[in-house]
């Protein structure tokens, strides 16, 4: 036996595994499960139809013992692979150095499990033959939290043999610390090594004890990709599939997508949700490497598009991360990435061109999905214009099947809900097909369709659009209220907005708000001349005013609007103009500005000190 110590100091590995490198104390099942699939890999170059079989055996009062029929260590294996921190499997040549099989790093993988054990007890014969044809001796070694390890040959009468019954293979045993014995407890065992190796291609189980004393294996790995078994038919495997996400992932899927990509290893599943989820959502999908799981949290396999859909993907080629708990973000992966985006992409082509309920079902949980695809996919949003609902004045429809029900008429949208808000009543009085582009994704996706499918006859709804709808007044009518007119606009000069006086249904509605975007873009030219030191800029600057965003359309069959033009206190008929432009402000669902607050209440202060007989006599003259 010798005493040796660490070439590191084993308690700042410990504190550095825990706290830096892995994301729970639970992986710790998973770094030796992946030593001895390596170890029995090993193996099986070595001796084809060598037994392939990981042992879970929960010891008495606390405890576990993990045996494999891997490969074993011999005493150098063992000093060369546990003294120096960091020496991987893969780079041993004994051990098969090189191979992309092997999944770990022996020494960091043994030492993880001092996140839930003070000691930490291996038990390991070589299958490989001596230099001399003889048969390797056992091997034991004792690690310790101190940083001490002792490493010592058995001889072939050691109990401490006993646990490998004969055979080559590695048993490590543990002993809990103090606060982490539910680490080991078999309910946390079974529930650890079932997540973490479940999809193991070797015999995984935990050692039972039964009612009559006897001992059972409870196998817990499985002998087949769940998305590679054979089924009798496409029904059967839909079943089966719906049936393996909602215990992997949790829900029924409304449709699965088989995924394959050569050039990274990869096959899988992606699993399309239930329910409508919000595109912020960050997509967490599953991912094994080696069939053996990496995460369930890894979030770069697919484009933010595709945020309806969670994978369950097995990966040969991908790089994972030094904590094994996430993929490195190299040309593979983005690689794998775009080609994952495609084939969800392509079935959502497929899906839509074939129609049937699982595309109408599509169609109505993940349409805001859709609509970030036919941002970036003229194909999809060709599908789109005869498959995504838009709210219009006419009721909801396709644009397709709106821009049939507009007639000859051109189709509007309106870039914002607010907008959509203001001229919807009049616009619907009128007939006019007015499509709300206010929410996610639609202003942009309207002005895609827009230029696309210029057959459709849609534009974006202006002021003019509105203004030239309703019905013009009579001109004894307009040059009654002209004064009235001139006096408004003043008074709301201050806010940006200009007065107009049209006549249109339904006469409860006293006001639309619209803004004039062509206004806008007159008003930023107009403030360039006047910055501008050319001559011909102060020119037009003098002869021309800016334009003001916003219009005010007043409803000359409103009662109210009548009253008001007709009003001849100038201050009642300021408070009231004011009053009437913050109250369409609200009626649109736009917030008010501090500004507006205070319009609102110093207008309603006095005409409310009117109404209830306050001072009269201080009136403005006509203006």
């Amino acid at each position: 036996m010798s005493g040796e110590s660490f070439q590191v100091d084993l308690r700042g590995v410990v504190d550095l595994l825990a706290r830096h490198l892995y994301s729970s104390p639970r992986v710790y099942l998973r770094e030796l499960l992946q030593n001895g699939v390596d170890a029995i890999t090993a193996r099986r170059a070595l001796a084809e139809g060598a037994p392939e079989r990981i042992d879970l055996r929960p010891l008495p009062g606390g405890g576990l013992e993990v045996c494999d029929t891997g490969i074993g260590l011999t005493a150098a294996d063992a000093r060369e692979l546990l003294a120096t921190i960091g020496r991987s499997s893969k780079r041993d040549a004994d051990l098969g150095g090189g191979r992309e099989e092997f999944l770990g790093q022996f020494g960091i993988g043994l030492l993880s499990a001092f996140m839930v054990a003070d000691e930490i007890d291996l038990v390991s014969r070589c299958a490989r033959p001596g230099p001399e044809g003889q048969r390797s001796p056992a091997i034991r070694w004792r690690g310790f939290t101190d940083g001490r390890y002792e490493l010592t040959e058995l001889a072939d009468d050691d109990p401490a043999i006993a646990v490998l019954e004969g055979a080559p293979g590695s048993a490590v045993r543990l002993v809990p610390r103090r606060d982490a014995e539910h680490w080991l407890a078999p309910d946390m065992v079974a529930a650890l090594a079932e997540d973490f190796g479940g999809l193991l291609p070797v015999d995984v189980a935990l050692e039972v004890r039964l009612d009559d004393g006897s001992l059972a294996r409870r196998r817990l790995s499985g002998d087949e990709l769940p998305w590679r078994v054979a089924y009798p038919n496409d029904a059967a495997r839909t079943v089966a599939l719906a049936s393996y996400s909602e215990r992997a992932l949790g829900f029924t899927p409304l449709a699965s997508i088989d995924v394959e990509i050569p050039i990274a290893g990869l096959t899988g599943v992606a699993f399309v949700l239930p329910a409508a989820v919000a595109p912020t959502t960050v997509a967490h999908h599953r991912v094994y490497l080696k069939r053996m799981l990496l995460s369930s949290g890894v979030t770069q396999v697919l484009p933010p598009w595709a945020f309806f859909v969670r994978c369950v993907l097995d990966a040969s080629g991908l790089r994972p991360t030094a904590s094994r708990e996430g993929l490195y973000e190299d040309d593979l992966l983005l690689a794998a990435r775009e080609a994952l985006g495609e084939r969800v992409r392509a079935w959502v082509l497929d899906t839509l061109t074939a129609g049937g309920p699982v595309a109408r079902r599509f169609v109505e949980v993940h349409h805001l999905a859709l609509r970030a695809l036919a941002l970036v996919d003229d194909e999809v949003l060709d599908l789109a214009v005869t498959t995504l609902p838009f709210e219009s004045t006419v009721g909801a429809g396709t644009l397709r099947e709106l821009a049939e029900r507009a007639g000859d008429a051109r189709l509007l949208f309106t870039r914002s809900l607010e907008e959509y808000r203001r001229i919807a009543a009049v616009a619907a009085h009128k007939g006019i097909v007015v499509v709300n582009g206010g929410y996610v994704y639609d202003a942009d996706l309207l002005e895609r369709a827009a230029a696309r499918h210029r057959e459709l006859g849609l534009a974006a709804a202006v002021a003019d659009d509105i203004a030239r709808t309703l019905d013009e007044l009579e001109p004894v009518r307009e040059l009654e209220i002209l004064d009235a007119v001139v006096a408004l606009r003043a008074t709301l000069a201050d806010q940006d907005c200009d007065i107009l006086v049209r006549r249109y249904d339904p006469p409860e509605l006293s006001a639309v708000l619209i803004d004039d975007r062509d206004g806008e873009h007159a008003r930023a030219a107009h403030a360039e001349a006047a910055t501008s030191d050319d001559v011909w800029g102060e020119i037009l600057t003098g002869l021309t005013e800016p334009a003001r965003p916003r219009r005010l359309i007043l409803n000359d069959a409103s009662a109210t609007v009548r009253a008001l033009l007709a009003t001849r206190d100038g201050d009642v008929r300021d408070a009231a103009t004011r009053s009437l432009y913050v109250t369409t402000v609200l009626a649109s669902g736009l917030p008010l500005q501090t500004a507006e607050v205070t319009l609102m209440n110093e207008s309603l202060s006095l005409l409310m000190e009117r109404a209830l007989g306050g001072d009269s006599t201080s009136t403005k003259d006509d203006r």
